[in-house]
This record gives structure tokens, C-alpha cells and sequence, in this order.
């Protein structure tokens, strides 16, 4: 079903629960790793996403219909997982605990982790970068996302968002370079 489909089925009295099931099978895979690849931790990223769908499932009545369902609902995991990064950065920050070293060592535990010395050195990197940085940039760099289109998810100009892509792949670029 496509997303006018899925939202008419929604409108539907009695099909909500199907149409909400259809609208989670559909994105939760996409959702799910546009999360993950923020917050690196499987158990965060599966928090985080039912958080999203919560929060979708509660202002579906809301939705206007001004932008896409898709846009919308990566808009709500997206800033879930900025307030997420926030606040996890706010607590190491309180902790004085070695945030790098956590990142290194969780990466290597994780069993749903497959990548090479390569990415694990990208993740790290990516981890330094400031919560809305490395958003961006994942969602440019991992999900192809056009600048127009991730303008509209986090609701900035396309010149913020390109500004904000560009600063995160300097600060990459800076990242890998002095570890070489």
C-alpha cells in the first residue's frame, strides 16, 4: 500500500489497528537504522523507535497531510534521537567517563555490529560529531538523502542543512586524519 492508501485506511473506523500495522512493517526497518546508525546501541535504537511510532500513533489525527507520511515520520525519529543524544551527552559530560573509549568498546561487543576496523573508525568518528551534526550527516551519507529532503524532516533551510553537512564533514575529515 502506498501512504495516501495507508492514511485513508487510518481515517477508516474500525481499520486503524491494520493501517497503523501496515504504516510500522512499511518504515520501521528504514526508521530503525536511521536511528541506529545516531545511537549505535541496538537497545537504544529499538527504544527509540518505538518511541517514534508511539508518538506517530498518538498525533496521526494531527497529521495535515503538508508533507509526505515518510518526511513526517523520520522528522519524529529524528528529533527523538537528537533529544536522546542530547541528554546521553549531558550525562557522560556529568560522569566525566571516557565517551570515546564507551563507543570503541560497545561497537566491539555488539553482536548486531559486522563492520570492519574501517567503519568502526567511521562510527567513532561520527560519534564526536554534535547531536543535529551527525544526524545530518548520516542521513546524507548513509540514507542518500537529498539536502531538500532533509531540510523538510528537520525543518531548516537548505542552506543550514548543507552549512551543518559541511562543518560535520570537516570535522570528519579532521577526526580520521589525526588518527592516522
Amino acid at each position: 500500500m502506498d501512504d495516501r492508501e495507508i492514511l485513508a485506511a487510518l481515517r477508516e473506523e474500525g481499520n486503524e489497528n491494520y493501517a497503523f500495522n501496515l504504516l510500522v512493517r512499511k518504515y520501521s526497518q528504514r526508521l530503525y537504522w536511521h536511528i541506529r546508525r545516531a545511537v549505535l546501541d541496538h537497545d537504544d535504537a529499538d527504544d527509540l523507535l518505538q518511541n517514534t511510532f508511539i508518538k506517530a500513533w498518538k498525533n496521526l489525527p494531527y497529521f495535515r497531510e503538508e508533507s509526505r507520511l515518510y518526511t513526517w515520520l523520520y522528522r519524529i525519529a529524528t528529533n527523538e534521537t537528537i533529544n536522546f543524544l542530547k541528554s546521553k551527552r549531558l550525562r557522560t559530560m556529568l560522569s566525566m567517563s571516557g565517551h570515546e573509549s564507551s563507543i570503541a568498546d560497545r561497537l566491539a561487543s555488539d553482536p548486531y555490529f559486522t563492520g570492519d576496523e574501517i567503519s568502526r573508525r567511521l562510527y567513532q568518528a561520527i560519534s564526536k560529531l554534535p547531536p543535529r551534526q551527525k544526524m545530518i550527516f548520516n542521513m546524507r551519507y548513509f540514507d542518500e538523502l537529498k539536502f531538500t529532503e532533509i531540510a523538510e524532516i528537520l525543518n531548516r533551510s537548505v542552506g543550514a542543512v548543507k552549512a551543518s553537512y559541511h562543518h560535520a564533514f570537516t570535522k570528519m575529515q579532521d577526526i580520521l586524519n589525526e588518527n592516522d
